[in-house]
């Protein structure tokens, strides 16, 4: 039978919930036991496919085609584990579920209540992946800040399944804030204290005690926290700021969270956590040999959680090349024809990444257009290999006006077009093409030396696809498409013939990056832009 891990947050948001889940699930894998970590958020959303990236972050997408919150990256970068749909959980799916029940009439003509209708949802979904039998521990990390009004149906659902599950099958970690004053030089424990008493107000009592912090906690200030908020002080846990977040799993092993977890769990604790190729991808990351300035060109760059995916998947790459990725990041709609040297002339490779809509896209082509022509290191992403289309049809192809139907409806030119089959759509969630796709690779294509085979899958999340029209014109004049969707015959890859690299693709391969696996499309890319470089 699973046991049940189930993690809070107090305070504070941004403290960390998914990094502390993922490095407690690492630690618990690397002594032998099955995991998997979940995410119940409390919004109403359905998922967060509908929202901008300023209100959430990136959008992760899993094999199966969700939608999901950006946590599940670091669950899948941590455990090098996919995750699916039933990872990812938002009120409005609970509640959207609820309410097709009672129209089905399945309620038996009861009034319908979140106690205990929504409740006995959110416990049925908690514990779906927990009954599959492929798991020893679940761990469920709930969004939001305990004290919230739409967090409330999560914690009475945690109440009652610990009252349920019984002592030693579950246990609860409260990740809380222990803030340093300035002007007191000290540590303060009261918003904890009250973080755990709202906690009590609502009938459930924290096993572990995480404790964000700036500066140590001292012994005195442990056993301050243990005695009035009923933990064993051993079960205050130390989490301190980390210069990188893929040092935290080390840092919960010295506190010995893994420990205390399993022995409240009754687990055996004999196996040591093997951890080798951890400390090897660490060492790497931090003793680099060099360095490259790679420009990110986007739209939501003012915050860059927009492209967490992205950004995690070029620390993997540099720890591979064993060089400081040093990201710089470039709005496009301040990229003009005038002004595209002066803002890109010290990189050494340059990424258009993915996104929606009209705005920045000139700055994007203009981007392009100058990495082409002056042989810099170039790698797109969805709309950044879209924009790579269209700039190559206007500037090389002499398509006047070429541009996606996204864009613009009335282009004499759609070289890149929509889906029949997503021409009548109307809804906006869940319906682009998502999830795992299928694709050829040509062999003696870049991409081809790249993956090193001819088949691979690559997770999708768009509406608009490489007109095929044109593939005829573009491979003529040495835009190749080198990589095909074998069912459907759309255009996965285009690579140029002459340059060092020239490479985009419609899918996003970031979301595929782990530490054990990095991604072989970044890991080329930086060594690229590092023989770029070296070049100059």
């Amino acid at each position: 039978m699973s046991k049940y891990i189930f993690v809070t947050g107090g305070v504070t948001s941004s403290l960390g919930k998914g990094i502390i889940a993922a490095s407690l699930a690492k630690l618990l894998q690397a002594r032998g036991f099955k995991v998997t970590i979940q995410k119940f958020d409390p919004y109403i959303n359905i998922d967060p496919g509908t929202l901008n990236p300023y209100e959430h972050g990136e959008c992760y997408v899993t094999e199966d085609g969700a939608e999901t919150d950006l946590d599940l990256g670091h669950y899948e970068r941590f455990l090098n584990v996919p995750t699916s749909q039933a990872n990812n959980v938002t009120t409005g799916r609970i509640y959207q579920h609820v309410i097709q029940q009672e129209r089905a009439g399945a309620y038996l003509g009861k009034t319908v209540q979140v106690v205990p209708h929504i409740t006995d949802e959110i416990k049925r979904r908690m514990q779906l992946l927990g009954q599959t039998g492929e798991y020893d521990i679940v761990i469920t990390e709930l969004g939001g800040t305990v004290g919230d009004i739409e967090s409330l149906p999560f914690i009475e659902a945690v109440r009652q399944l610990r009252w349920e599950l019984g002592n030693s099958d579950s246990l609860v970690i409260h990740l809380t804030l222990v803030p340093y004053l300035a002007a007191a030089g000290e540590l303060k424990t009261k918003p904890t204290q009250h973080s755990v008493k709202t906690l009590l107000e609502y009938g459930i009592q924290p096993d572990i005690l995480v404790c964000r912090t700036e500066h140590k906690l001292t012994q005195e200030i442990r056993k301050k926290l243990a005695q009035f908020c009923n933990v064993n002080i051993n079960a205050v846990v130390e989490s301190i700021d980390a210069p990188t977040i893929y040092d935290v799993p080390l840092n919960m092993l010295k506190e010995q969270l893994d420990k205390t977890a399993l022995a409240k769990l009754k687990l055996s604790t004999k196996q040591e956590p093997d951890l080798e190729s951890w400390k090897v991808f660490l060492g790497k990351l931090k003793n680099p040999t060099g360095e490259v300035n790679i420009g990110l060109v986007g739209k939501y760059v003012e915050l860059p959680d927009a492209y967490k995916s992205i950004v995690e998947a070029f620390i993997h790459a540099g720890s591979v090349n064993e060089t400081r990725v040093k990201v710089k990041y470039i709005a496009a709609e301040s990229v003009t024809a005038e002004n595209v040297t002066e803002k890109l002339k010290d990189l050494d490779g340059v990424l258009v990444a993915p996104g929606f809509g009209e705005r920045g896209l000139e700055g994007k082509l203009a981007a392009i257009k100058f990495v082409r022509e002056n042989q810099i290191p170039f790698f797109g992403i969805c709309l950044g290999m879209q924009c790579a289309v269209i700039e190559f049809g206007r500037n090389v192809l002499g398509l006047q006006g070429a541009n996606s139907f996204e864009m613009d409806e009335n282009t004499p030119h759609p070289v890149i077009n929509l889906m029949e089959e997503q021409k009548n759509i109307t809804n906006m969630g869940g319906t682009m093409r998502l999830g795992a796709y299928d694709c050829d690779i040509k062999k003696g294509s870049k991409a081809f030396g790249i993956y090193g085979k001819s088949k691979i899958s690559e997770r999708h999340r768009h509406r608009y696809e490489f007109n095929n029209a044109y593939l005829k014109q573009y491979e003529e004049a040495g835009m190749i498409a080198s990589g095909i969707n074998p069912k459907t015959g759309l255009v996965e890859i285009v690579e140029l013939k002459n340059h060092p690299f020239f490479v985009a693709g419609q899918f996003h391969p970031e979301l595929k990056s782990t530490v054990a696996n990095p991604h072989p499309l970044f890991v080329s890319f930086v060594a690229a832009s590092l023989a770029n470089k070296k070049h100059k």
